[in-house]
């Protein structure tokens, strides 16, 4: 039986695989973007539940430090697309047919009174506010503290004319100059589900940092990807949130970084950040695309939202738990 000869040609190509033309998609990574490893697994493969475009997005995790990312990551570019305001339009439907609006306002509302322990701090920046939902609720627990929004979005600008925030800023922290023309100058810096957006994550937090004060807060809260619900349901977990969320983080791996950057460690938990919305959200998910199956399973949607808050107690206090949120005080000099 004859083989084609090996040229350097067919060499090169076996070395550095032949990567896609998508223009919204980067070159796929052999290790980890935050160790360095090699040895990575995929995850996940996962579709865009609002079908604006075709194909699937891979969720990798790296075997020595379980992180887990996009990969092969969005470009700039792509990233953009999927934030564009008619999507983001698009995504609040979605994620409304999970929770509901007064839901989140009573969850803005429960993390504000949990964090109202903190002094209380004349200036505070939360970062990926969105409307600003979480800041228009601290209000009530924080009277006399100035409220200021950071989004890759035009909806804090939108937040800023109604008044939920008084400065509006877009992109993010680790945009080039962002930082710099924030220098030290809040209380508190508050990322709720920010950082698996973020290209860097490592950057982000820095740059948090640069914009606090001495003594001041950071608070940081992320879904968990070592959550028991992530490997039962799989692609259908609603926060792989593909093919926004480019970076999942284990809560070793963001308290080792903190604690690198003289961060101390004063909070962390696993219970009040779980949302109960795991089996509703797959449920969702798996009939995302499909009209005649959402028609179908409706009259299930009720009992997955349910069954979600029936378990929510014993799965807030066991490795169910889907989120998770750290308290962090910047060294004081």
């Amino acid at each position: 039986m004859s083989t084609s000869p090996t040229t350097p040609e067919t060499r090169s190509r076996r070395a550095f695989p032949q990567q896609s033309c998508d223009p919204f998609l980067e070159p796929r990574r052999e290790n980890c973007p935050w160790c360095g490893s090699a040895r990575l697994r995929t995850r996940v493969r996962a579709s865009d539940p609002l079908r604006h475009r075709p194909g699937t997005f891979a969720v990798d995790q790296c075997r020595d430090c379980a992180h887990a990312f996009q990969n092969p990551r969005l470009t700039a570019e792509g990233f953009a697309f999927f934030h564009r305001d008619v999507y983001e339009r698009e995504l609040e439907e979605f994620t409304g047919r999970v929770l509901s609006a007064a839901a989140v306002r009573r969850r803005h509302r429960a993390t504000a009174r949990k964090l109202s322990a903190l002094a209380e701090p004349e200036s505070w920046l939360d970062v990926g506010t969105g409307h600003a939902g979480f800041p228009e609720a601290a209000k009530e627990f924080f009277p006399y503290t100035s409220f200021d929004g950071l989004d890759p979005t035009a909806r804090v600008q939108q937040a800023q004319l109604a008044e939920r925030v008084e400065e509006a800023h877009l992109g993010y922290l680790a945009t080039p100059g962002t930082a710099a023309r924030l220098y030290a100058r809040y209380d508190v810096v508050s990322m709720f589900r920010h950082v698996e957006h973020t290209p860097d994550p490592r950057a982000e937090l820095r740059a948090a940092l640069t914009v606090l004060r001495p003594g001041g807060h950071l608070v940081v809260e992320v879904p968990d990807p070592r959550c028991v619900f992530a490997a039962l349901l799989g692609r259908w977990w609603l926060p792989y949130g593909q093919p926004r969320h480019l970076h999942l983080l284990p809560l070793a791996n963001l308290r080792a970084e903190l604690e690198t950057l003289g961060c101390t460690i004063l909070v962390t938990d696993r219970h009040a950040p779980h949302i109960p919305y795991d089996l509703s959200g797959a449920l969702t998910l798996a009939s995302a695309r499909r009209p005649l199956l959402r028609l179908a399973t409706a009259p299930l949607q009720p009992a997955a939202t349910a069954l979600d808050h029936v378990l929510a107690p014993l799965a807030r206090r066991t490795p169910f738990s889907n989120a998770y949120r750290i308290v962090a005080r910047k060294p004081a000099r």
